[in-house]
């Protein structure tokens, strides 16, 4: 099963530094049945305006995950970590037994994110932050893994039976991920439009995707795409 989830139909505010959607049930907004997606918890679809952003702000048992997809993103947390993020990277924050952070677009543009939450394994454990470059020709034509719980070699690695991948594709390119047996995956495209096993997804869009043991994902105009596979 493909349920396409229209950008239109996603949760929506605008409070004039920030312009947000919401593919599930995040602050003010609540769908009882979009609670999550088996261990993804949130999907935050961002626009943050220049010299703006979010004040520190507490977190635990939580893995926050943020793709950077244009602009860029400066983080600062109560470990004393700091870092810019820039667009097509990924940051990854194991909130552990808790943890302050903010983050800011101190840039002189808009910056626009996914910002992707997972329940941990397990609660608690010592709190993480770190961050990393994903050049868009690595992952041209293929899925790559950015963040996971899975051992993955070259990933951010992250307290869940997840892995968060990307892949750009050109148009009429397509990319085959194999999800496995009582798993699901959940897409969103940056930019472009996409065919998922046939349907057709837009760009800001979600596709929530269970039962499919393989996707083929073309694409139909240039595109970015941004996929979570997790119990």
């Amino acid at each position: 099963m493909i349920e396409r989830r229209p950008k239109d139909g996603l949760g929506r505010f605008d409070f004039g530094w920030l312009d947000t959607r919401h593919h599930f049930s995040f602050g003010d907004y609540h769908d009882p049945d979009r609670m999550g997606w088996g261990a993804l918890r949130v999907w935050n679809d961002d626009e943050i305006q220049a010299q703006t952003g979010f004040p520190p702000h507490p977190h635990r048992d939580m893995e926050i995950i943020t793709y950077v997809r244009s602009g860029a993103i400066t983080h600062q947390d109560s470990l004393g970590n700091s870092g810019r993020t820039e667009a097509g990277d990924v940051q990854v924050m194991s909130a552990g037994s808790g943890i302050r952070h903010a983050e800011y677009n101190l840039e002189s543009g808009p910056a626009r994110i996914f910002q992707i939450w997972i329940h941990p394994r397990e609660p608690g454990g010592e709190p993480f932050w770190n961050q990393k470059p994903f050049p868009k020709c690595d992952r041209s034509g293929r899925f790559v893994a950015l963040a996971s719980g899975d051992g993955d070699p070259d990933a951010l690695p992250i307290r869940a039976d997840a892995r968060v991948l990307g892949a750009t594709l050109k148009r009429g390119e397509a990319a085959l991920y194999e999800i496995g047996e009582g798993r699901r995956a959940y897409l969103a495209a940056t930019d472009g439009e996409l065919e998922v096993n046939g349907v057709t997804i837009e760009a800001g869009d979600g596709a929530a995707i269970s039962g499919e043991p393989r996707i083929e994902v073309k694409a139909l105009a240039d595109a970015e795409v941004v996929l979570v596979d997790t119990l």
